[in-house]
């Protein structure tokens, strides 16, 4: 008698444990509840880009994050080649399970543009998570290239067609397209140097093989800061906080230029909606925090956050917009 009251107390137990398991679940906010389990071993975040530009230095903070946050090693896979034609490829053709994540930058949709056949569908083959940062692009030259201004620089290379180069991270990239449209707007013949990443674009415009670069901000800023480079205009609507001595490009002269850079998160298409969530509300979470906001101004990079569905209407814009561009500059990667 007493043994099956033990196994009735010992039954009861078990009911109210799995009871209380059961509400815990429902009443976590969705979609944390149908998270569960996720992620259980480490998750791959591709940089189609070379280590040390802006996306692979974002890549990193975000990684360290969601470290932090999922509990699971975040690992940045480097997987430059093509003008990230390769990376992007290969999160296009993974799993949607949420183990393989994309940094997701320019190239993704201005590819398609330039090289005569990518293996990937910007708009269809990705599940956009959110928008992480804008990034002005900034024009520097090396301290020898006799110009402090746009108008001298413009001034130097329409007396000498030809003469004048610009390094970028590699073709496909907003400051290749950066490069070539301020090329084609100011009527000048500078020549186009595509490197391998930003870093070594960096290194050869500071040894002065180069006469300057189109680069997102954050890799250039210290040297900018430390006078090893002199930044000569950015390429955004406005001025950075992070320069607000360095006038537009705009204000120097070429009205209606602009070319800025941007970072966000996607995965492979179809990835579950609960994953969605749960790495959109992290990431946006992230990104509201303070101790970030003032990380990415340190670097120059703005800080977005985003849903989802504003990345997506975002990376559509996006795609038809860089299209007209590259007919109008007749930039091509094949």
């Amino acid at each position: 008698m007493k043994a099956d009251a033990r196994r009735c107390i010992r039954y009861r137990d078990l009911m109210c444990k799995r009871n209380f398991l059961i509400a815990l679940v429902f009443s976590m906010p969705q979609p944390y509840a149908h998270a569960v389990g996720y992620p259980d071993r480490p998750i791959r975040l591709v940089v189609p880009l070379a280590p040390g530009g802006t996306t692979d230095i974002l890549a990193r903070l975000v990684a360290q994050r969601l470290t932090a946050t999922l509990g699971q090693p975040v690992i940045v896979d480097n997987r430059p080649g093509a003008g990230g034609n390769i990376g992007n490829e290969v999160v296009a053709r993974s799993a949607a399970d949420g183990y393989t994540l994309l940094m997701a930058a320019p190239p993704l949709v201005i590819n398609p543009g330039l090289y005569a056949k990518v293996g990937y569908r910007p708009v269809d083959d990705y599940t956009p998570i959110s928008l992480i940062a804008s990034v002005p692009v900034v024009l520097a030259v090396n301290p020898g290239v006799q110009a402090r201004s746009v108008r001298e620089l413009l001034t130097l290379a329409k007396a000498h067609p030809g003469k004048y180069n610009y390094a970028s991270s590699g073709v496909g990239g907003t400051p290749h397209l950066a490069g070539a449209l301020f090329a084609s707007m100011a009527a000048v013949d500078i020549v186009h140097v595509p490197y391998k990443g930003s870093g070594p674009a960096l290194t050869d415009l500071l040894g002065g093989q180069v006469h300057m670069q189109f680069s997102g901000l954050p890799p250039l800023l210290p040297f900018i800061r430390s006078g090893k480079l002199r930044a000569l205009g950015v390429a955004s609507t406005k001025r950075t906080p992070a320069l607000p001595e360095v006038p537009t490009i705009v204000e120097a002269g070429l009205a209606g230029y602009e070319a800025t850079s941007w970072q966000g998160l996607s995965a492979p298409a179809r990835l579950p909606r609960e994953i969605t969530a749960l790495l959109n509300a992290t990431l946006v979470k992230f990104i509201a925090a303070p101790e970030t906001r003032a990380r990415f101004a340190e670097l120059g990079a703005e800080p977005v956050g985003s849903s989802p569905a504003e990345f997506a209407r975002f990376i559509k814009v996006e795609f038809d917009k860089w299209g007209p561009v590259i007919r109008q500059t007749g930039a091509r990667a094949d």
